[in-house]
């Protein structure tokens, strides 16, 4: 596979001290022996990164196509986001996946995008899959839309990606892992060792990490973590932790050079030799924090070993030190090579059976280790627990605070009855976040995805309560968890847009209720977030469809809104507009937002009669809205300097003097009032 990986990273502290463990049980006073240093913690600095993957090139042939780039990149975007992982906050780290990785888009993110968010003391980390290419002496990454008979028309150079990560993308720690010599086939070997050399001579200043030299080829196979670039899969085990041979819990750029060369040179009989630029990189700059993994004491440089997991049922999910690894099906081991020798915790998951652990099997190293996942046993549920919880069904069904709390008694009795009941946890979960109760609605969705953790369901459900809540990292952890899970669930994808415009990461929430409207074109709410998105960017012409449509699709009297699937449309307010806390008709409140953002993207395109209709439509779903008042007050007043008319300048002050009503404290109540003067001057003058 290919990878493109800056990481730009700072520790402002030392490493651990490392406890020396005690060989006798003496109680001799050792006045000589001095204290230890206490440990400093680590402190992980801003970050920001860029995940590019291209399986299928929109014009290659079909030799020219990978299979693994797009799982790739995805899989090194879970590691980048995760807590026990890169700790990238997941708002910074942007995607281009397929068809979005155009010559365009990447230029955008590299030379706009990057140089404008990134500062000297940053992290900053840029991961390329796919194709490089050479024509007239030249090297190129090929984005999706490559044009082989145009290559540096239709392609990046390595020329301006040198420029863009050496002096555009500021930051103190740079790094560059690459991988872009998949196919023989389609690149001659001289290619190949002018794209490897191109890509680390780009600057000397980097840590660039290629996943192959001079003319070899990188390799991609099933037979690596289930489907993956060599050289990524150990990527992605070394910044897990696997590579941390100190023991502190910190991947170091030295650790997973060291880590990730050693392992695939192994694996592929040195046919594949990464390759990194040594001494021209801080050696302990932080590529990944795992606290969870600190030991008392360093172990030495160490032969890996591998996993082979088989199993007894098709679609087995594996975990592997609560890690998921992927899936493994009958007859086709899955194979997890590099794991540190010694004990690791091993579960097989499949929904509706009991699970096959977790057990400790051990690694040893330079060997093979066989481990067999039997799912044998059904989960059968009791017969009593599954009464009472279609009881609280029909309570919580029935919604209302009394109702609620009916259901939450039959499910916490079904889960007594039942503790493997991942069923009435989760609703237990949604009951209790129903009535504001998060900690306990906390603790029971963690029981159902600790029940089956392959339950995306619950996963999307405690997503949706961790956005409602504002601890966004983590709903789009788990999110993105439900998403590699099951991509087809155009619910997540809708929550991730959600929670990706609520840290104001705009392009990703655009691409998520893009992904969610593509699989539930009728979902509505999924429209509303894209045209949220879209309006935030300035992007007027391209929002206005997409609230037209939000509105077409949730064309009902707000009577039936209570009978409509309304669960999260809670988490739909908090950005663009400043609103109340609370509100009793979320139908209403949704559609008042939607006629806000028409009125704006119409007043915006000059369209006053359209934005003015559709603002009094927005007031008259909520008449105590200051901002749409404020919205149509500008409307009125941007009219009047086109077409003039007295009555509209009357019309605008009133909207104005309501703003101050409303809200005399917001920044909007003070402009309102500088325009309320503007506009008693004018009438003024007109009547003298």
């Amino acid at each position: 596979m290919t990878a493109l990986l800056a990481i730009l990273l700072t520790i402002l502290a030392q490493d651990p001290a490392q406890d020396l463990t005690r060989r006798q049980r003496d109680l001799r006073y050792d006045k000589e022996r001095p204290e230890p240093p206490a440990v400093q913690p680590v402190v992980i600095p801003r970050s920001y990164a860029l995940v590019i993957g291209i399986s299928h090139y929109q014009s290659l042939p079909p030799e020219g196509q990978l299979e693994f780039p797009q799982r790739d990149a995805e899989a090194i975007y879970t590691t980048l986001i995760s807590a026990e992982g890169g700790q990238f906050p997941p708002e910074n780290v942007h995607k281009l996946i397929g068809p979005q990785a155009t010559l365009a888009n990447i230029r955008k993110e590299l030379e706009t995008w990057l140089p404008s968010v990134t500062k000297d003391d940053d992290r900053a980390l840029i991961y390329f899959a796919g194709h490089g290419f050479v024509s007239g002496g030249k090297a190129y990454l090929a984005p999706y839309d490559i044009d082989r008979t145009n290559i540096p028309g239709t392609s990046y150079p390595m020329e301006s990606l040198g420029k863009a990560i050496g002096a555009r993308i500021k930051g103190k720690w740079k790094v560059l892992l690459t991988d872009a010599c998949h196919s023989g086939a389609i690149m001659p070997e001289a290619d190949r060792a002018q794209v490897n050399q191109s890509l680390l001579d780009l600057n000397r200043s980097l840590f660039s990490l290629t996943a192959s030299r001079d003319r070899e080829q990188s390799f991609e196979s099933a037979r690596w973590g289930g489907g993956h670039g060599i050289f990524t899969y150990y990527l992605i085990k070394g910044m897990e932790g696997e590579a941390d041979t100190s023991g502190d819990g910190v991947v170091s750029a030295d650790e997973l050079a060291e880590y990730v060369h050693n392992n695939v040179r192994e694996a592929t009989q040195q046919k594949q030799n990464p390759t990194s630029e040594r001494g021209s990189f801080d050696p302990s700059m932080v590529l990944a924090y795992n606290p969870g993994r600190a030991k008392a004491a360093a172990h030495p440089a160490q032969q890996f070993g591998t996993f082979v997991i088989e199993t007894n049922m098709d679609a087995t999910e594996v975990f592997v030190d609560g890690k998921t690894q992927g899936v493994v099906n009958k007859g086709t081991p899955l194979r997890l090579p590099g794991l540190s020798p010694g004990a690791h915790s091993v579960q097989g998951v499949h929904m509706g059976y009991e699970p096959d652990g977790p057990r400790h099997e051990t690694v040893y190293p330079g060997q093979d280790t066989t481990v067999t996942i039997r799912i044998a046993i059904p989960r059968r549920k009791n017969r009593s627990a599954v009464a009472l919880f279609e009881k609280g069904l029909t309570a919580y069904n029935g919604g209302g605070k009394q109702n609620y709390e009916k259901a939450a008694g039959e499910f916490q009795q079904a889960l007594d009855l039942d503790p493997t009941y991942s069923q009435a946890a989760l609703y237990l979960g949604r009951v209790y976040n129903a009535l504001f109760d998060q900690e306990r609605a906390d603790r029971y969705y963690r029981k159902a995805i600790e029940t089956d953790p392959d339950y995306t369901e619950a996963r999307a459900s405690y997503g949706g309560m961790l956005l409602d809540r504002g601890d966004y990292d983590a709903a789009i952890r788990q999110l993105n968890a439900a998403v590699q899970k099951e991509p087809g669930n155009g619910f997540a994808w809708y929550l991730l847009s959600v929670a990706f415009s609520r840290k104001e990461a705009y392009p990703e929430a655009v691409r998520a209720a893009n992904e969610s409207i593509r699989l539930t074109p009728n979902y509505a709410e999924a429209h509303f977030w894209l045209a949220e998105a879209l309006r935030l960017t300035q992007a007027w012409k391209e929002a206005e469809p997409e609230y037209r449509k939000y509105l077409q699709l949730s064309d009902f009297d707000s009577g039936m809104a209570g009978k409509v699937n309304y669960y999260v449309a809670g988490y739909l307010f908090g950005m663009g507009k400043k609103r109340r806390a609370a509100q009793a008709d979320i139908w209403k409140e949704m559609h008042s937002e939607a006629n806000f953002g028409l009125c704006e993207c119409q007043a915006h395109q000059k369209r006053y009669d359209e934005a003015i209709g559709a603002c009094q439509k927005a007031i008259v779903y909520d008449p105590l809205d200051p901002f749409a008042h404020y919205r149509l007050a500008l409307t009125f007043s941007e009219k009047y300097n086109v077409t003039g008319g007295l009555g509209l300048l009357a019309a605008a002050r009133k909207h104005f003097d309501t703003v101050q009503e409303l809200n005399p404290d917001m920044p909007e109540a003070a402009k309102a009032r500088k325009y309320i003067q503007n506009i008693d001057s004018l009438l003024a003058a007109q009547n003298r």
